[in-house]
C-alpha cells in the first residue's frame, strides 16, 4: 500500500469518539487490517504522522489563536510602556520648568527623576545627545577627545555604584555602544571617530569603575562585606575576564550592524587589543585584593550572615546602596552637562 493511500485510509477510519487516545489508535489499526509485521519504516512514519496530525489539529488551532493574541498583547504592552515613560517625562519636564530658577530644588528633582525613569532609557538618550552635541559643536574636525571623555564619565557613573557582575556591566556597555552605532549609521562620514571615541571611553570608564571598586574594598565595613559576599564568586570570576567581556560586547554589537559598521568595529576592536592590558591588570589586581580580604571571611559568612543582616549597620548599608544608585544616576546627568559646558566654551 502506497504512503498516500495509507494516509487517506487512516484518516477515514480514525474515530475520535473513543474516550482515550490509546483506544482510538488501536481501533484505527484494527480497522485498517494492516499486517504489522509487513510494515516498512516509511509506512510506520506515515501512520504516526497521520494520527498526530488528526489528534493535534484542534490544539494547533488553539495555539495559533493564542499566538495571535500574544502578539497583540505584546504590541499593546510596548505602547503602554512607551506611554508610561512619556507621561513621566512630561511630568518631570513641567516640574523642571516650574523650578528652573531654584538650583537646590532642581537638583533634588533631577535625583527623583533619575530614580523614577528607567536607567537604560536615560543612558541611551544621554549617549545619543552627547555624541550629537559633539558633532554640532565641532569646530576643528575632531570630536574624539571630547566624546571619549563624556563616554568615559557616563560609563563610570553607570557602573560604579552597582554590582560588577557580567550581566549588569554587559548591559551598560551594550546600551552605550548600540546607541553610538545608531548615530554612526546616520553619520557615516564620522563613523570612525564616533565608534573609536566610544570604545575608548567605554574602556577607560570601565577601568575607572573597577579601580574605584578596588579602593573601596579596603575600607568596606563588615556588614557591607556580607552584602558583597552574595556575589563573591561571580564578581571574582568576572574580574578575571573583563577584557573578554569587553570584546564580546563589541563583537556582538558588530554582528547586529551593517557590513560597513561591522567591519569598522572589528577593526577598532583589534587595534584596541593591546590597550586592554591596563583593563586586565586593574581587574586582576582587584580580584587579588578581593581574595585576600574576603576568602577567609567567605568561609565564615554563612554562619554569621543571619545575625549580620539584622544589625542596624547592615540595614543602613542597604539603604546607602539604594541611595548611592540614585546618586550615580544623577551623576550621569552631571557628566553630560559638564561635557556640554566644556564643548560650549571651545
Amino acid at each position: 500500500m502506497q504512503d498516500e493511500e495509507l494516509q487517506k485510509k487512516i484518516s477515514e477510519i480514525y474515530n475520535k469518539k473513543f474516550k482515550t487516545v490509546h483506544k482510538r489508535v488501536v481501533s484505527a489499526l484494527e480497522k485498517s487490517k494492516i499486517e504489522k509485521e509487513s510494515l516498512s519504516p516509511n509506512a510506520i512514519k506515515t501512520i504516526a504522522e497521520t494520527i498526530v496530525e488528526i489528534e493535534t489539529d484542534d490544539l494547533k488551532k488553539d495555539l495559533e489563536t493564542l499566538l495571535e493574541k500574544k502578539e497583540l498583547i505584546e504590541r499593546a504592552l510596548e505602547r503602554k510602556a512607551e506611554e508610561l515613560q512619556n507621561a513621566k517625562y512630561e511630568i518631570f519636564n513641567a516640574l523642571e520648568d516650574e523650578f528652573e530658577d531654584n538650583d537646590v530644588i532642581l537638583t533634588k528633582l533631577h535625583q527623583v527623576k533619575l530614580q523614577t525613569i528607567d536607567l537604560f532609557d536615560i543612558l541611551s538618550e544621554m549617549v545619543e545627545s552627547a555624541i550629537i552635541t559633539a558633532l554640532e559643536k565641532d569646530s576643528d574636525g575632531d570630536i574624539t577627545e571630547s566624546t571619549t571623555e563624556v563616554i568615559k564619565e557616563m560609563t563610570f557613573e553607570a557602573i560604579k555604584e552597582g554590582s560588577l557582575n557580567t550581566i549588569r556591566t554587559r548591559k551598560i556597555l551594550s546600551t552605550i555602544l548600540a546607541t553610538a552605532i545608531e548615530v554612526a549609521e546616520a553619520t557615516p562620514t564620522r563613523a570612525d571617530e564616533i565608534l573609536s571615541a566610544t570604545l575608548k571611553g567605554m574602556r577607560t570608564g570601565l577601568i575607572k569603575a573597577i579601580s574605584r571598586f578596588k579602593k573601596r574594598l579596603e575600607f568596606m565595613p563588615v556588614e557591607a562585606k556580607h552584602i558583597l559576599i552574595e556575589d563573591y564568586d561571580t564578581i571574582l570570576e568576572d574580574l578575571n575576564q573583563t577584557d573578554t567581556l569587553f570584546s564580546q560586547v563589541v563583537i556582538t554589537q558588530a554582528g547586529e550592524s551593517s557590513q560597513t559598521i561591522r567591519e569598522l568595529l572589528l577593526k577598532i576592536n583589534k587595534e584596541m587589543s593591546y590597550d586592554l592590558e591596563e583593563l586586565i591588570l586593574v581587574s586582576k589586581e582587584t580580584a587579588e585584593v578581593m581574595k585576600e580580604k574576603f576568602s577567609s571571611f567567605a568561609k565564615k559568612a554563612a554562619k554569621k550572615a543571619d545575625m549580620a543582616f539584622k544589625s542596624p549597620k547592615a540595614q543602613e548599608a542597604k539603604r546607602m546602596g539604594i541611595e548611592a544608585f540614585g546618586v550615580a544616576k544623577e551623576a550621569l546627568g552631571s557628566a553630560l552637562k559638564s561635557a556640554k559646558d566644556a564643548m560650549d566654551k571651545r
